[in-house]
């Protein structure tokens, strides 16, 4: 949801995938990392992990939704 996170664990705990990283890989390849929002998905340590558009951007995105990281 617009300005909340999940992590990778959370979401593949959700779809019975127990590879999280998996998730990341999908995630990697998503063609509308806008309108699908995975710059809301962080590591479980709290990290950002990773954004196809790259990490600043992500920072970026997460800042307007008013997350501060």
């Amino acid at each position: 949801p617009y300005g909340e996170l999940r992590t990778y664990k959370w979401i593949a705990h959700r779809v019975g995938i127990k590879g999280y990283r998996a998730i990341g890989k999908i995630l990697s390849i998503n063609p509308f990392p806008i309108i699908i929002p995975c710059h809301r998905v962080i590591c479980t340590d709290g990290s950002l992990g990773g954004f196809s558009a790259g990490l600043d951007i992500k920072r970026r995105l997460l800042n307007i939704e008013g997350i501060k990281v």
